[in-house]
């Protein structure tokens, strides 16, 4: 029994395609007499058997070796391209945790969505959704890894352009769309050009490559940062950060997923292909730089934000460069740990924020506050969320956080000290968003606020119940260190950086002396930090200009040098087409006359060299 649960894992994917097929009958004008509903139910159902049949392949797997199935695509011409899933403890760890959370998140859209018409539409993208990342975190193949986050990134495109007749919705579906294509573009020539060096497109065979690998400087340069090229777009690093924040227009249970998942997709793939990265000082360098800057980055920017949404999606960035530190300083271990605790952590925020929005009508955090009193499981949500994404222990997010600070104590001490900054800024930024939304008193748009649903309610208690417990499943895979090894300089340390964050925070935010909205000593910082650092300006005046000038210059060499070029070849064509018709006239004047002409070109011509 055990053995058939794994050799099935496969099925795992398929269980939400086939939700994705159920739902498309059950759109309206279809079924018109019983409704969209039927499609959220048969998804959340194809859901649970998913999450069931990951959670006893991950019973039944115990410290069996890692194995790997592997389904023919293409032989020919001697190249052989097999779809490979891997099936480890990790893997089935990554199966359970999406899986988990897409059953939660569709339990939640239940609620939120209950009086849109477009169930059908949405829950089989979810479903598609679902398929993607669970085929992504089996896959031990680089080619079809990338052809996995490329269905992400459409799915994505869809889920975000989903309220289609709001213009602003369709303008970041498009800007998130367009923005990754860059990225996935470099990656692609990536993947193809490795093929031919390494033979293969295995993962496990591509770190057995890398430990003997003889690459020049400039190959091993050119290819790592055409792998990390993807990845930065996928994770929303610098300078590819704006398009999570646009994709906010999508509706909140997209967001969920989005958020706290499909982001770390790419930084997924970054982990696996980590021994080929380290080929490349370059690389590894680089990964680290954007890292950095887009982790104290977006720590600044989220502070300024007034968007709840945008406020908590720029820490999504912030956080997901933390990973990228500890990619580009071979750490995969912590950057797996700091995934699983983020993954559980922002799904759990973006809940509460969902919860505010849908009984509020306003995701303005100057609109809002006063609403512990009336929303305690909410309220709840939002700060064990924020305890399990910082450096409070016991979370798990004190531990993730703790084993990369202690791996780069000796080697890079002065990145411990980006992470005590980073840690301290989204603790203030996560007090920032309670105290702004939970403390002070009631306004307008919450005195008479209701707490959510239980179709809401329940998966938000059953993740806040989970994340106090993350601690506890980390124990039980002997993925936390004993108390008595932790690093005694540390780990206060990076607890302290939290404890001042956060004080700092509620002082100003839940007590009464400044007066809301807190403003900067000097208006343009505020306005810099607001405006993301003006990169939306000088995209426009610099490649949004080029382009445009570009095809500017290209119409009017179109329209002018090309068509009147055609256009002078048809004239003369047509010009001489009617001249030359009075020389088949049959009358013998005409015949003279051509001939005398010839002549005199002749002899004019034979008399010009002279």
């Amino acid at each position: 029994m055990s053995q058939l649960l794994l050799e099935s894992i496969w099925l795992i994917p398929c269980y939400a395609l086939v939700g994705t097929v159920l739902a498309i009958p059950w759109s309206p004008g279809l079924l018109d007499r019983v409704g969209p509903r039927p499609a959220g139910y048969l998804n959340l159902l194809m859901t649970t058997l998913a999450f069931g049949h990951s959670l006893l392949a991950l019973w039944s797997i115990g410290q069996q070796a890692p194995q790997q199935i592997f389904f023919p695509w293409l032989h020919a011409a001697g190249l052989q391209i097999d779809l490979a899933f891997l099936v480890s403890p990790v893997t089935l760890s990554a199966i359970a945790v999406v899986t988990g959370l897409n059953l939660l998140t569709q339990l939640f859209a239940i609620g939120y969505l209950e009086m849109d018409w477009g169930w059908a539409r949405f829950f089989a993208l979810m479903g598609f959704f679902e398929a993607g990342v669970c085929s992504l975190a089996l896959c031990n193949s680089l080619f079809f890894s990338y052809v996995f986050l490329e269905l992400l990134t459409l799915a994505t495109y869809l889920l975000v352009g989903f309220w289609f007749a709001q213009p602003l919705v369709m303008t970041g579906a498009r800007d998130a769309f367009w923005t990754k294509r860059v990225g996935d573009l470099i990656l692609f020539m990536g993947v193809i050009a490795l093929f031919p060096l390494a033979g293969t497109w295995n993962f496990t065979e591509l770190g057995e490559w890398a430990a003997t690998a003889n690459l020049s400087p400039l190959s091993a340069t050119l290819l790592g940062l055409a792998l990390i090229s993807g990845p930065l777009g996928k994770c929303a690093q610098f300078p590819f950060q704006l398009w999570l924040d646009e994709a906010m227009e999508a509706p909140i249970p997209a967001s969920i997923l989005r958020n706290s998942v499909v982001v770390g997709a790419g930084a997924y793939v970054l982990i696996k292909l980590q021994p080929v990265l380290a080929l490349s000082p370059v690389a590894l360098t680089a990964l680290v730089v954007f890292g950095t800057a887009t982790a104290l980055g977006a720590s600044l920017i989220a502070i300024a934000q007034i968007d709840i949404k945008r406020a908590l999606s720029y820490l999504v960035s912030a956080y997901m460069g933390l990973v990228f530190i500890a990619v580009g300083t071979q750490h995969p271990e912590a950057a797996q740990l700091l995934l699983l605790t983020q993954s559980c952590s922002f799904a759990l925020l973006f809940m509460a924020a969902g919860a505010v929005i849908w009984t509020t009508i306003s995701q303005d955090l100057t609109q809002l506050g006063g609403l512990w009193s009336r929303r305690p499981i909410s309220g709840l949500a939002l700060l064990v969320g924020g305890g399990g994404l910082i450096a409070l222990p016991p979370f798990g997010g004190f531990w993730g956080l703790l084993q990369l600070a202690d791996s780069l104590w000796t080697t890079r001490p002065w990145l411990v000290g980006v992470l005590l900054i980073v840690n301290g800024l989204t603790t203030f930024s996560l007090m920032r968003v309670f105290g702004l939304t939970f403390g002070g008193q009631p306004t307008p748009m919450t005195e008479r606020s209701p707490e959510v649903s239980w179709p809401m309610a329940l998966p938000m208690t059953v993740l806040t119940v989970f994340t106090l417990l993350l601690p506890l499943v980390l124990e039980q895979f002997n993925l936390l260190p004993n108390w008595a090894d932790l690093n005694k300089q540390l780990a206060p340390l990076i607890v302290w950086s939290s404890v001042l964050g956060g004080s700092l925070g509620g002082a100003i935010y839940l007590g009464n002396a400044l007066p809301k909205p807190v403003k900067l000593f000097w208006q343009p910082l505020q306005e810099f930090f607001a405006h993301d650092f003006y990169i939306q300006r000088l995209y426009q005046l610099t490649i949004v200009s080029l382009v445009n000038y570009s095809a500017r210059l290209t119409a009017w060499f179109d329209r002018h040098v090309v068509d009147g070029a055609v256009n002078a070849v048809g004239f003369v064509t047509l010009f001489s087409g009617q001249a030359l018709r009075y020389t088949a006239s049959g009358q013998s004047q005409l015949y003279v006359l051509l001939v005398v002409f010839s002549l005199i070109a002749i002899g004019f011509l034979v008399s010009w060299s002279f």
